[in-house]
């Protein structure tokens, strides 16, 4: 009798930080909320905590997701032509797994979802710039979160976004507008090959994107749909639809494994 299939896997590039001053080592860190959204959809999270970009070829065979997870980091601007703010908070052993990350799981076909910074990510990897500082371009509005709330304050939905009629973003929001959080302060600026905008804010910052032509899904959102997803019926389509491509990804790898 054959082994019942495993639940997904799917990989979450960790973030890198110095907790303790005293132990210069650092530490490897995830979101909770993410692990647990992923959890929720009957997939694994998974993390390989010391990936570099050469581990990529060997890894990424064994998962049939990766989900590219918002922080409290930047994508270093030097990735895209210009130099980093003394204000950013970098993390460039990050920044060197994705940039590489987004790319091969695009060739391999193999699911690939950007939350937030996951989104800058994409945009960077495939050759697009990022605004530094939205809320300092004139005429855009300011994106970032209310510091000092509390997180369901923080997480609120703050503006609507709105997506291009026929795309899957429309579909599972089940319209063309759509009511999001906000907690970011970079944002995409020139998108990166082979993107396509389905996502504005009002005040035309791209939101949304997918990957033309990608053999998988490839997608990539500027808003948080992790957060509290079971009560938000757009955020739970957007998560499921990630999901269901990573079981169909598992149960082709067990198929040609026969």
């Amino acid at each position: 009798m054959p082994n019942a299939p495993h639940k997904p896997l799917v990989w979450l590039p960790a973030c890198h930080r110095n907790l303790d001053l005293d132990d210069p080592g650092g530490y490897t860190v995830l979101a909770d909320r993410y692990a647990m959204a992923v959890t929720e959809l009957g997939l694994q999270p998974v993390l390989f905590p010391m990936a570099e970009a050469s581990d990529i070829p060997c890894l990424l065979p064994l998962v049939d997701g990766v989900l590219l997870t918002g922080s409290p980091s930047n994508v270093d601007a030097t990735h895209f032509g210009a130099t980093a703010l003394p204000t950013d908070l970098l993390d460039p052993r990050r920044d060197k797994l994705t940039m590489n990350l987004v790319r091969q799981a695009i060739a391999s076909a193999v699911p690939l979802f950007g939350v937030c910074r996951g989104l800058q990510e994409i945009n960077v990897a495939l050759g697009g710039s990022l605004y530094q500082t939205v809320h300092a371009e004139s005429g855009m509005l300011d994106h970032r979160e209310p510091h000092d709330a509390a997180l369901d304050l923080q997480f609120a939905e703050r503006h609507d976004v709105l997506l291009e009629p026929g795309s899957c973003f429309a579909e599972w929001a089940g319209g063309t507008r759509a009511r999001v959080n906000s907690l970011h302060g970079q944002g995409v600026k020139r998108l990166g090959e082979g993107l396509v905008a389905e996502a504005h804010a009002p005040d035309g910052l791209v939101e949304g994107v997918r990957v033309r032509g990608a053999k998988a899904f490839a997608y990539g959102v500027q808003w948080h749909p992790e957060w509290r997803h079971a009560q938000h019926p757009f955020y739970e389509r957007t998560l499921e639809a990630f999901a269901q491509a990573c079981r169909d990804h598992r149960d082709q790898q067990r198929e040609e494994d026969r």
